[in-house]
């Protein structure tokens, strides 16, 4: 897609990249994911594959086959070395970035895995889904270091503080459940963080380490997990949140969703900057690259 620069804050221009999926896959794609440096883009298929797809020009780069159902979630590790896919198979596979070969695939969940989510170092995952339990894998190994069990239902989305000594979880249950990972502490310690009146879609934490939930209750929460407290409620979404973003400085948040609408918030008076309209039929996934452009993926009609 095209890039033009939109009207931002006084401090510049927000340029916006928008990729759209070319008519390759042979199912719906159910999530997508960019490499931390904005050069890849990787979709997962209804159809059981994984797509990998050069941001800029949309050229297919792969489709890679090995589960054994539809691909739920995927995400690349933050070294940009690795991505993760899961799937209703209820595994979760590992592949590397530069050749997508699969590495491992890490078996352990009952039922769907929803999310999976990379620690900060890249060195350990954590993934959730329909069982209503969160698992966290050593990547070198692929071996379970811990289960955490506490969730009501589904669990949908997830993220690492940027310490990672903290996950955090969303589910269905309406919870976002924050996880102590520091040895030695017991897998069912947690804080919950209530508020949404529907299921937790996605979660991201800030560089400076708040916390920004997206939910199907079509509104954006910020907490400061450190006092369990809701700083600032984002509201103007039409429909359910899909995916969001903290922009590399913390300052501004953008999120995506089912409504051919992107949004991008001011974190700190909890106002909408900026609103694209027609975008996509469904956006993906949104991200900001570290020079701060904000990249939007989707499907279109």
């Amino acid at each position: 897609g095209g890039r033009r620069p939109m009207n931002s804050r006084p401090r510049g221009k927000l340029a916006v990249g928008r990729v759209k999926f070319f008519g390759r896959h042979r199912g719906e794609v159910n999530s997508s994911a960019f490499s931390p440096d904005g050069q890849r883009l990787l979709t997962a298929s209804e159809d059981g594959c994984v797509y990998g797809w050069e941001t800029q020009s949309g050229r297919l780069l792969w489709r890679l086959r090995g589960h054994k159902g539809p691909v739920r979630f995927c995400r690349f590790s933050p070294d940009g070395r690795l991505f993760a896919s899961t799937s209703c198979d209820r595994t979760v596979r590992l592949w590397d970035a530069a050749d997508a070969k699969c590495l491992q695939v890490l078996k352990g969940h009952q039922r769907s895995v929803e999310t999976v989510s990379f620690s900060h170092d890249s060195k350990q995952l954590a993934s959730g889904g329909w069982d209503k339990r969160v698992m966290l894998w050593e990547v070198q190994s692929g071996q379970v270091l811990r289960h955490f069990v506490g969730h009501r239902d589904s669990v949908q989305s997830s993220d690492f503080a940027p310490s990672s000594d903290c996950l955090a979880t969303g589910s269905w249950d309406s919870t976002i459940r924050m996880w102590d990972l520091r040895a030695g502490t017991p897998g069912i310690f947690h804080q919950e963080l209530e508020g949404h009146r529907g299921n937790i879609s996605c979660l991201c934490y800030s560089p400076s380490g708040l916390l920004a939930s997206g939910s199907w209750d079509k509104t954006i929460h910020i907490w400061k997990p450190s006092t369990r407290s809701l700083l600032i409620q984002l509201k103007g979404h039409i429909t359910w949140v899909k995916s969001i973003a903290f922009s590399p400085d913390g300052q501004q948040l953008a999120s995506a969703g089912y409504s051919h609408m992107v949004k991008v918030w001011d974190c700190n008076t909890g106002k909408c900057t900026e609103t694209l309209k027609g975008v996509l039929n469904v956006a993906h996934a949104c991200a900001f690259m570290p020079d701060g452009k904000l990249l939007v993926s989707g499907a279109v009609d």
